[in-house]
């Protein structure tokens, strides 16, 4: 049976994600989601890491900071528009917006969220907004 076809707009209602940003989603299939995420102005985010998702972020405003942390590999990031960047399963992360504006970024999921239990507490380099 095929699968029904998909269409909306940027909601304008959100959910708090597990690390304090907005979350909107967009759609989910079986493979993946899709969503936007916004940060206001001075904020910075919670710091966590993925059980069993892997995503891949494009940010479309603002600008930022992102760190990662893999083992021995880490890295803090700036970020703006047209910057793309990976989150692999078990990667520790945070992100702050450095700028006057909101911070927004397209987030793809893989596989979809399953649910809150997901995101696992880390240690990051900056205190929390949340």
């Amino acid at each position: 049976m095929p699968t029904k076809f998909q269409t909306s707009y940027i909601p304008s209602t959100h959910v708090k994600a597990p690390d304090g940003s907005e979350i909107r989603l967009f759609h989910e299939v079986k493979g993946g989601g899709l969503s936007e995420c916004t940060l206001a102005s001075g904020l910075v985010s919670s710091s966590i890491s993925h059980r069993s998702v892997e995503e891949i972020w494009f940010f479309t405003e603002g600008s930022g900071l992102v760190w990662r942390q893999q083992g021995d590999m880490e890295e803090t990031v700036e970020v703006k528009p047209g910057v793309s960047l990976t989150i692999p399963k078990h990667t520790k992360f945070q992100f702050r917006n450095t700028g006057k504006n909101r911070l927004k970024f397209i987030i793809s999921t893989m596989p979809p969220w399953p649910g809150k239990w997901e995101a696992k507490p880390e240690i990051g380099p900056w205190p929390t907004s949340f």
